[in-house]
């Protein structure tokens, strides 16, 4: 595993938007991100700051249920 890189919200948004998830709404400064494939739909919350930390990162990454390789270096 590769080491992950330093993320802004929008970049994490637009990785995601690459994986068929599409941003259906905005509370502050939190995006929520959904896709929907057959009858189950999964939705993750992605805060819109200018660096995310790790964490905050690698548990997008787990809910998201994608690939960890996209977000690396």
């Amino acid at each position: 595993m590769g080491r992950l890189r330093v993320l802004s919200g929008r970049d994490v948004c637009q990785i995601l938007e690459t994986q068929g998830f599409s941003a259906v709404r905005q509370r502050g400064s939190h995006v929520v991100m959904q896709k929907r494939s057959g009858n189950s739909t999964t939705t993750v919350p992605v805060p819109d700051h200018a660096e995310l930390k790790i964490g905050t990162l690698t548990s997008i990454i787990r809910q998201a249920g994608v690939s960890r390789s996209l977000f690396e270096q």
